[in-house]
């Protein structure tokens, strides 16, 4: 019967070759990978000063309205000394290194190593490729001095709400952020108004305050010129 068979149950010395197999050595070289891909970004970060991230759809042709004002912005956001930093792939990312690269300033673009190959948009003039969303999050967080989302999908809005929760937590200083097209941002802020503060009271009112909603590339840079204190 069952219950008199005898099982056998791994020895403690195979016990410790399955804890300390191939698993687990992956996951401490991995450990390093990251630390080193942490060093390498922010040894990149160090060499801009004075810097604006852009955030966007990567899904937008140069023919599109919100591409065109992105790189209008970048353009005069370079030419007042900002290095302009993005996810360094195609639509806004690449409308932004545009607007850098042909104004003459600096070009960052901080890539995403992905399955289907994401390559580097070809207006980059200094790049970083990342093998972690969390490591190259991390990076486009604590960038710059100024973050501009235009629209885009669902990592932008991540990106979006995540720098908002940074300011509100206090986690990083109060920086501007600011949201480019109001036909899209207008709707996303009506349901945080309504459904957020009004409705539900999962915010406050002054969180509200952490982003600024304005039309287009010019209405852009007169408030971040406004508003954006940059110190030496």
């Amino acid at each position: 019967m069952l219950k008199n068979k005898k099982i056998k149950v791994p020895s403690r010395r195979i016990e410790k070759e399955i804890l300390a197999g191939p698993t687990a050595k992956t996951q401490t070289w991995r450990i390093f990978e990251i630390m080193a891909e942490f060093v390498t970004g922010f040894e990149l970060l160090s060499k801009y000063k004075k810097a604006a991230s852009f955030f966007g759809s990567a899904r937008f042709k140069s023919n599109n309205q919100h591409y065109r004002e992105a790189v209008k912005l970048a353009k005069l956001l370079s030419r007042d000394g900002y290095a302009i930093i993005t996810g360094g792939a195609a639509g806004i990312m690449e409308a932004a290194n545009r607007g850098a690269f042909e104004a003459g300033g600096p070009s960052v673009g901080m890539n995403i190593k992905l399955a289907d190959n994401q390559p580097l948009n070809k207006y980059v003039k200094d790049s970083e490729d990342f093998q972690h969303f969390f490591v190259r999050k991390v990076m486009l967080s604590f960038a710059s001095q100024v973050y501009i989302f235009f629209p885009g999908g669902f990592g932008t809005l991540d990106e979006f709400f995540e720098m908002v929760t940074l300011v509100q937590t206090k986690k990083i200083h109060p920086i501007p952020i600011i949201l480019v097209g109001r036909d899209f941002w207008q709707p996303v802020l009506k349901m945080i108004d309504a459904n957020l503060l009004k409705k539900h009271k999962t915010i406050s009112p002054a969180d509200t305050s952490i982003y600024h909603l304005v039309d287009d590339a010019r209405s852009a840079h007169a408030l971040i010129k406004k508003i954006v204190v940059f110190k030496k």
